[in-house]
């Protein structure tokens, strides 16, 4: 997958969280975002916030979550003493369930793969490495451990 179709797919699963519903409004995905801001701003209204704890993998998966609440006006925090992947935000428990954890969970496998993909292609060039995964052995059994069943 090449930066554009990364792009592409990042905005495409915007328009897909913001309730989009026929291939026009797919296509409309710079709609997306106030659909989803309109939605939050309703939920905050009959709903209160509730803060969340985020434990993610790695730092690519934080500057993407990070991005994505920033992006729906909410203030990503930590406390002192947590870990630097560690994120805080306060929001309402169904924007979270229905909206942005899924829509974070697609957006991150989507990066994860494109990062892989990268990153096995530099390792293949600068390396000249045609497999860069270890062979696949069956594990040899020990001769006491045969004996002890």
């Amino acid at each position: 997958m090449d930066e554009e179709k990364l792009l592409q797919k990042l905005r495409d699963l915007e328009a897909l969280f913001s309730g989009a519903t026929s291939d026009g409004e797919r296509v409309a995905a710079g709609n997306a975002r106030g659909r989803i801001l309109d939605r939050l701003l309703e939920l905050q209204k009959n709903a209160p916030p509730i803060e969340y704890r985020f434990t993610l993998t790695d730092v690519w998966s934080k500057k993407l979550f990070v991005a994505l609440l920033r992006r729906y006006g909410l203030t990503p925090y930590r406390y002192r003493g947590q870990r630097h992947t560690t994120v805080m935000v306060r929001a309402p428990e169904r924007f979270v369930d229905d909206t942005l954890w899924p829509h974070f969970q697609q957006a991150d496998s989507a990066l994860r793969q494109h990062l892989d993909q990268v990153a096995v292609q530099a390792i293949e060039r600068a390396l000249d490495a045609k497999d860069v995964d270890a062979e696949e052995r069956e594990q040899r059994q020990l001769p006491f451990e045969a004996a002890a069943k």
